[in-house]
């Protein structure tokens, strides 16, 4: 569970400073002059991203947004640490939520011109994701048994 909302808050404090991370990656492909597929991806979003910023700032307030959620997010995970049997809904929101990243990644990933292998990425994401909750769903729904026998 730790692991996740870790993830989590890594995953939101990351989107703040998108521009400031991706110019690095892209400071890092100027002098190794490394060209392949994924250096090209990265090179047009550090584009994207610098000249949609220069222009229209308040467009990345939607990433700020995204940012925000993800640190909220992790709030709420902190139920289950507290008391897993009564918060088991959060798991379960939760593995729905890794689910739903399949159909997000390949769809507007498609419509937004994603290249495959950054949404395969993406996916991965509710890959993991989702075996730690599962692993978790699993330990708590042992706990509930454990405790109706106590009773």
């Amino acid at each position: 569970m730790q692991v996740f909302i870790v993830g989590l808050v890594i995953s939101g404090v990351t989107a703040f400073p998108i521009e400031w991370e991706l110019s690095i990656a892209h400071t890092w492909i100027q002098s190794c002059s490394c060209e392949n597929t994924l250096t090209r991806w990265i090179e047009l979003a550090y584009t994207g991203i610098h000249e949609t910023n220069m222009k229209y700032p308040f467009i990345s307030y939607g990433t700020d947004w995204l940012a925000f959620a993800h640190l909220v997010i992790a709030i709420v995970f902190i139920g289950p640490l507290r008391d897993p049997v009564k918060n088991i809904w959060v798991i379960e929101f939760g593995l729905i939520a890794c689910a739903g990243i399949f159909p997000l990644a390949f769809i507007a990933g498609s419509v937004r011109n994603i290249p495959l292998y950054w949404r395969l990425l993406d996916c991965s994401f509710g890959v993991i994701g989702g075996w730690l909750l599962w692993t978790c769903y699993i330990k708590i729904k042992l706990l509930e048994k454990l405790n109706a026998l106590k009773k």
